[in-house]
């Protein structure tokens, strides 16, 4: 359920299935503080620089099927994230609904790119050089962002646009998203309704 609470964007929002139990807890409005426990030492550290290089406050709590491998951890965590991600934004009166970055990290340049449109689109350009990046499956990068853009009903773009070590290239990634959909999500006053000649997002 969307709550309000001083101006602050916020979302909570808990699904269970037979393979995943995930709450997620979003503030759009926040300083970047984290709580994040998936059970994938790596994925946490990924989406704990999200929430900080966003300016998000964000809680994480998963408990899924890793006698499996990770994927459904991985996806539905990315599921529950944008569905967080879309009640929090609310009605987009008043926001940029697009964002972009391009963000260095050592050998890494990743370029991701929003649109907060509410019909869904996704793409991805990332080869990484190593199947594993700690005990994540590098693979199960794209399912999640896959996972986020669909749920959130955002269009999403992701291009590595360089790039040699497998750490640097999935840090980059989650980090130039961040800062892409923080400044999607930001207000800006001169808007007036939502930012479409459609009347409506």
């Amino acid at each position: 359920m969307e709550q309000e609470t001083g101006g602050c964007r916020q979302a909570s929002i808990t699904r269970t299935t037979k393979e995943t139990d995930i709450t997620v807890a979003l503030n759009l409005d926040g300083t970047g503080k984290s709580d994040i426990r998936t059970g994938i030492g790596f994925f946490d550290h990924m989406l704990e620089g999200f929430a900080r290089h966003g300016l998000f406050d964000l809680t994480v709590q998963v408990k899924g099927d890793l006698h499996v491998d990770g994927h459904h951890t991985v996806e539905d965590t990315g599921i529950v994230l944008g569905q967080a991600i879309a009640q929090a934004i609310g009605d987009k009166k008043g926001i940029r609904r697009y964002g972009f970055f391009i963000l260095p990290m050592d050998d890494a340049l990743a370029l991701s790119a929003v649109d907060l449109c509410g019909r869904p689109y996704f793409e991805f350009e990332c080869d990484f050089p190593t199947p594993m990046i700690g005990e994540l499956d590098s693979q199960l990068i794209r399912e999640f962002f896959y996972a986020v853009s669909y749920s959130a009903a955002m269009n999403l773009h992701l291009k590595m646009m360089s790039g040699l070590n497998s750490h640097h290239m999935a840090e980059a990634m989650f980090k130039a998203f961040a800062k892409a959909l923080d400044m999607a999500v930001g207000r800006d006053e001169r808007i007036d309704g939502v930012l479409s000649t459609k009347g409506s997002l």
